[in-house]
C-alpha cells in the first residue's frame, strides 16, 4: 500500500537574528492510510514543525515530502489546491484559530462557499448542521448563530474539527488539540476523533508532549518520540509502552503519573545526568540525548551520530548506538520494561 505521506531525510531551519536553527534534522517518516500516529516530545523538540510540513503549511529546506508517492513539489495549480484540501490542521487553541468577528455558522460556511462543496444557500446550511451533529454540537441551531467567544473551551474545539471536515480531508494534523480543555472533556473530544476516523477513513496525525494521552489515542497506532528535531523511536504504541527502548522514551514513561498507588512503588525510576534541555543553536555532538542519558558510553555516544535502526530483540527502531550494539543497555530496557506496561 502507497503511505498517504512519506518523509525522506527532511530538514528545516530557520533564521532568528541572522543565526540558523535547525528545527528538523533528517526525519524519515511514511504514514498509512487511516493510520493513527503519535508525535511525542517536550516542548521545542519539532512536533509541530513536522506537523506543519505534513500539512502543507512549511516546505522543507532540504530532503522532500511524497504525497501519495508523488513529491509535493510536482503538484501545481488545480492539483496543488486539491491537495491542501485533503491536508487539514487542528490547531492547538481554538479561541485563537475561529474568528471572533464570525458566528459559527459563517466560519463553517466560508470554505464550502470558496470550495463550491455543496450547491446553495440550502446546501450549506444543511451541510453545516451535519457537520455540528458530526462533532456533537447539538442541536445545531443552538450553536449555529452563535460567536466563538459565547462557547466553552470544549464547543470551540469541536467547531475547530468541524471546520476542518468541511472540505473532506483524507488526513487530519491535531496538534495539542487537546491540552487547552478540561481532563473531563478531552476523553470524549478523543473518542469523537476515532468515530470520526472510522466513519471518514481519516489519517490522523496526533501531536502531544503527554505520553500517557499519546498511549490511550493511538493504542492500536504508532508512536514517534522526537528529541532535538529527531525521531529517536517509533514503533507500535503498545510496543513502545511495553518495552521502551531508547533511554530518553524510558524517560518520558517514568515521567507518567501511575493511578495504581502499587505500580507506583514498583516503577522503576530512570534518573537524567542533567535535567537541562541543550539548545537548538548549541546542539550537542553525536547522540543529542547524551548529556542527559544515564548509559552515556565515552568516545561513542558523544563522537557518533545515531541513526533509527531496528533493535535486536525488539519490534521497534530507535536512534541508540549502545542499544544497536547490543550492549548493556538493551538488557537494562528490558528489566524495565515490566514498570511501563500498566
Amino acid at each position: 500500500m502507497t503511505p498517504i505521506i512519506e518523509l525522506r531525510g527532511v530538514h528545516r531551519t530557520f533564521v532568528k537574528d541572522r543565526q540558523t536553527i535547525p528545527v528538523l534534522q533528517d526525519i524519515n517518516l511514511s504514514i498509512e492510510p487511516n493510520e493513527i500516529i503519535c508525535l511525542v516530545g517536550e516542548s521545542g523538540c519539532g512536533k509541530t514543525t513536522t506537523g506543519k510540513i505534513i500539512a502543507g503549511l512549511l516546505e522543507p529546506s532540504g530532503g522532500e515530502m511524497l504525497v501519495e508517492g508523488r513529491p509535493i513539489s510536482s503538484y501545481s495549480g488545480k492539483e496543488r489546491s486539491a491537495l491542501r484540501r485533503q491536508l487539514q490542521l487542528v490547531h492547538q487553541d481554538p479561541f485563537a484559530s475561529l474568528n471572533p468577528a464570525h458566528t459559527i455558522g459563517d466560519i463553517l460556511s466560508f470554505p464550502l462557499k470558496r470550495h463550491k462543496m455543496v450547491e446553495g444557500s440550502a446546501g450549506v446550511r444543511r451541510r453545516i448542521w451535519e457537520l455540528l451533529t458530526m462533532v456533537d454540537l447539538t442541536p445545531p441551531g443552538d450553536i449555529v448563530n452563535k460567536y466563538p467567544h459565547q462557547l466553552s473551551g470544549g464547543q470551540r474545539q469541536r467547531v475547530s474539527i468541524a471546520r476542518s471536515l468541511t472540505v473532506q480531508p483524507r488526513l487530519i494534523v491535531a496538534d495539542e488539540a487537546v491540552s487547552m480543555v478540561d481532563v473531563s472533556i478531552r476523553i470524549s473530544l478523543l473518542k469523537m476523533l476515532h468515530e470520526l476516523r472510522d466513519r471518514l477513513g481519516l489519517t490522523i496525525v496526533f501531536i502531544t508532549h503527554d505520553l500517557a494521552l499519546a498511549k490511550y489515542f493511538a493504542w492500536e497506532g504508532r508512536i514517534a518520540v522526537m528529541y532535538l528535531g529527531r525521531i529517536v523511536e517509533i514503533g507500535r504504541t503498545q510496543d513502545v509502552i511495553a518495552a521502551p527502548q531508547h533511554p530518553y522514551t524510558r524517560a518520558l514513561l517514568a515521567a507518567v503519573p501511575e493511578a495504581d498507588p502499587e505500580l507506583t512503588r514498583h516503577k522503576h525510576m530512570l534518573r537524567l545526568r542533567s535535567d537541562d534541555i541543550p539548545k537548538l543553536t548549541d546542539i550537542p555532538p553525536g547522540c543529542a540525548f547524551h548529556p542527559r542519558c544515564p548509559f552515556f558510553v565515552p568516545g561513542l555516544c558523544d563522537e557518533t551520530l545515531p541513526h533509527l535502526t531496528a533493535i535486536p530483540g525488539a519490534a521497534q527502531h530507535a536512534a541508540c548506538l549502545p542499544l544497536q550494539r547490543g550492549e548493556a543497555l538493551q538488557e537494562a530496557a528490558k528489566a524495565a520494561a515490566s514498570g511501563y506496561a500498566g
